[in-house]
C-alpha cells in the first residue's frame, strides 16, 4: 500500500475526557499507511478543555467553529479542513471515540484494493439505547425505498473517502446540513459511486462519562429524548427538502464529477 497523504478529520464537542487517547490509538495504527497523517478537528464550541488538548501536538489541528451548530454542520467542517490539505485519502470519525485503532487499517486497505470511491465502516455491537437503534433502522429503510437498493448503516460516521467523491458530495449538501451522512449515502448509491462496506467494532464513548452530551443522559429514560424527537422530526423534513423530493439538489449529484483527479 502506497499512500502519500492521509487525513483523518472528526467532529469534537466536549471531548477532553478520551479524545487525546483516541487519536493517539489511531496514530499508532495508520502510520504505516502512509508516507503522511495528519487529523484535523473540528470543534463545535466546546465548553471543556477539547480545543486545547492539542496545543503541544504538531501533527494535530483544531479548528473551533464560529458557533455551536450541532453535528451535521461540524462534520461537514471537518471534511473541508480535511479536503484543504490536498490527501490521497480522508477518513472521518467522530471524536466521542467509538471505534477501534486497527479497525482504521482495514477501512483503508479495503479502498485501496477495491480501487472504491468510498468505504463505510458497519457498526457491530452498538450499545445506542433501543430509540437510537429503531431511528436508525427506520432511515435506513426510507433510504433504501428512495436508493432502491439496502444501505447498511446509512447513518455510520466511519467513512473513507477518495477526495474527488467527496468534493462531489460536500459541494452539493449545505453547510447548515444537519445529517450529511444520510444525504451521502443515499447519493452515493443512486450516482453509481464505487461504495464498500466493511464491518467494524463499535465500542462505548472514550472517557469516563460514557454518554455523550447531545442528547443529555437518557440511560433512565423509556421513551425518547424530547430533543432526540425533535431532531429526528426536523432531520426527517431536510431529507426530503435536500435528497427526497423530486427537484432535491442532491439527486444531481452525478459519479463523473467524482473522477479521479
Amino acid at each position: 500500500m502506497s499512500i502519500h497523504r492521509l487525513a483523518i478529520v472528526m467532529p469534537a464537542y466536549n471531548e477532553a475526557e478520551g479524545i487525546r487517547g483516541f487519536i493517539d490509538e489511531l496514530r499508532e495504527a495508520v502510520t504505516p499507511l502512509a508516507e503522511e497523517v495528519s487529523f484535523h478537528i473540528a470543534d463545535d464550541r466546546s465548553t471543556d478543555a477539547t480545543p486545547h488538548m492539542f496545543d503541544d501536538v504538531a501533527d494535530v489541528t483544531v479548528d473551533v467553529q464560529p458557533e455551536n451548530r450541532g453535528h451535521g454542520p461540524t462534520a461537514l467542517a471537518a471534511y473541508r479542513l480535511g479536503l484543504a490539505t490536498d490527501p490521497e485519502i480522508i477518513v472521518h470519525v467522530d471524536g466521542d471515540g467509538q471505534f477501534l485503532g486497527s479497525d482504521f487499517r482495514r477501512l483503508v486497505d479495503a479502498l485501496v484494493r477495491e480501487n472504491a470511491d468510498v468505504v463505510h465502516g458497519i457498526r457491530d455491537g452498538r450499545t445506542d439505547p433501543w430509540y437510537r437503534k429503531v431511528l436508525t433502522g427506520s432511515v435506513g429503510t426510507l433510504i433504501a425505498f428512495a436508493a432502491g437498493r439496502r444501505v447498511p448503516d446509512v447513518n455510520t460516521p466511519l467513512r473513507a473517502y477518495r477526495p474527488a467523491a467527496l468534493r462531489a458530495l460536500v459541494d452539493a449538501v449545505p453547510t447548515t446540513a444537519s445529517v450529511p451522512h444520510v444525504h451521502f449515502s443515499l447519493a452515493e448509491a443512486r450516482a453509481g459511486f464505487r461504495v464498500r462496506y466493511v464491518r467494524v467494532t463499535s465500542v462505548p464513548r472514550r472517557g469516563e462519562s460514557t454518554q455523550g452530551t447531545m442528547w443529555g443522559h437518557p440511560t433512565a429514560m423509556r421513551l425518547p429524548p424530547r430533543r432526540l424527537r425533535q431532531f429526528a422530526a426536523s432531520a426527517l423534513g431536510e431529507v426530503w427538502r435536500l435528497s427526497l423530493r423530486p427537484s432535491a439538489p442532491l439527486r444531481h449529484v452525478g459519479r463523473e464529477r467524482s473522477s479521479r483527479s
